[in-house]
């Protein structure tokens, strides 16, 4: 829902009401998965997307109908053997959506949370899918703070406490509850949707490349950062308006910088007395995916330095040099998409064939957090 959050801001600051369907749990090849959203506002404005087409007209006429009566749906939607042509995932999959109204008298905190999204302040936002409570009702939750209720205190404490897990990992799907926050099976089911601060894209190296990494990797949803010790290349107008541009020794600011396990760093300079002071100190970090650029005999000199240096072979086995796929890239642009492409594989366990090539699952369960 994050990419679709600055329209439904607009409306909701203007006091329009409009219908909100949130992907809430999938089976099989689901396109897309639990949290993907799609809104119908006003003048029939649609944005977002909860199947990539297969369902989106049934949900857009759902959505009219919430707004209209205020109460939530939810609905499931699936591939219809009996009628090919009915509403249904043609990929064979299954998915279910709930789908509610959203405007300030319904939702009072949304503006809060919309904000919290934008700031990336971690909050997990609770809603009522299915069972005694009201559907559609809403608990957002943040480290120090709640806003909205679910019916019931003990049920909004239960919430509160598993929501407060969830911020670090950024986990989002279903939970089940009694209707006072017993742990059962059978009652009160409901939709966690944790919005944790974007992973970080770190650029090393402000050449002409970088800008086209950059901006593929605000496309993918990363907070980017280029860095560069040279203040003539590391110019904020090189660049798009959603990288951070730093002037300082790469090592250095790496050292001074938060890193954790869904960071990613694409280092572009290949030049040995920015590389292997850097690397030293990236192959030490939690890192998801640390990339070189360089030819196979740079990156051979570089290990070689980096051995020197006292790194261990397990270390070393982290880099990814050449950077990127095999893709036959030859532009600036083409390489960013080889390097994203290799991103978006080892995040979801992809094996970087063509799909026309593999067997089984199109869509494999998430295996790393990149």
């Amino acid at each position: 829902m994050r990419e679709i959050l600055p329209a439904l801001s607009r409306w909701y600051a203007a006091g329009e009401p409009f219908g909100l369907a949130t992907v809430v749990a999938v089976s099989r090849s689901a396109p897309r998965g639990p949290g993907a959203a799609m809104a119908v506002g006003p003048g029939d404005q649609v944005v977002g997307s909860v199947s990539g087409g297969c369902v989106e007209g049934a949900v857009f006429d759902l959505a009219k109908e919430v707004v209209e009566s205020g109460e939530a749906r939810l609905e499931t939607f699936g591939y219809s053997d009996e009628d090919a042509f009915a509403v249904g995932l043609t990929c064979g999959g299954e998915i279910t959506v709930l789908v509610r109204s959203v405007s300030p008298a319904a939702d009072t905190s949304f503006d809060e949370v919309a904000a919290s999204v934008a700031g990336h302040r971690p909050v997990v936002v609770a809603t009522v899918t299915d069972g005694p409570a009201p559907r559609g009702a809403t608990l957002a939750v943040w480290p120090q703070e709640i806003s909205g209720t679910l019916g019931s205190q003990g049920l909004d404490a239960a919430v509160t406490a598993d929501a407060r897990g969830e911020l670090a990992q950024g986990a989002t799907g279903l939970r089940h509850y009694g209707p006072h926050g017993e742990r059962r099976e059978d009652d009160v089911t409901m939709f966690l949707q944790a919005f944790a601060p974007p992973p970080r894209m770190l650029v090393f190296g402000a050449i002409d490349f970088a800008a086209a990494v950059a901006r593929i990797g605000a496309f993918l949803g990363y907070r980017v950062t280029v860095c560069d010790a040279r203040p003539v290349f590391a110019d904020p107008r090189r660049f798009p308006d959603e990288a951070d541009v730093v002037v300082d020794w790469p090592h250095r600011y790496l050292r001074g910088t938060d890193v954790d396990d869904r960071t990613v760093m694409c280092v572009l300079t290949h030049d040995p007395k920015f590389d292997v002071p850097l690397l030293e100190v990236a192959l030490r970090s939690p890192a998801a995916y640390i990339g070189v650029m360089g030819s196979r005999r740079t990156h051979e000199d570089r290990l070689a330095r980096l051995r020197d240096r006292g790194m261990e072979a397990g270390e070393l086995a982290r880099l990814r040099s050449p950077i990127g796929l095999d893709l036959g890239a030859r532009t600036p642009e083409e390489v960013a998409v080889s390097i994203a492409a290799e991103i978006v594989a080892l995040r979801w366990g992809g094996s970087g064939s063509p799909l026309a090539d593999t067997a089984g699952a199109i869509h494999p369960p998430r295996l790393k957090s990149v």
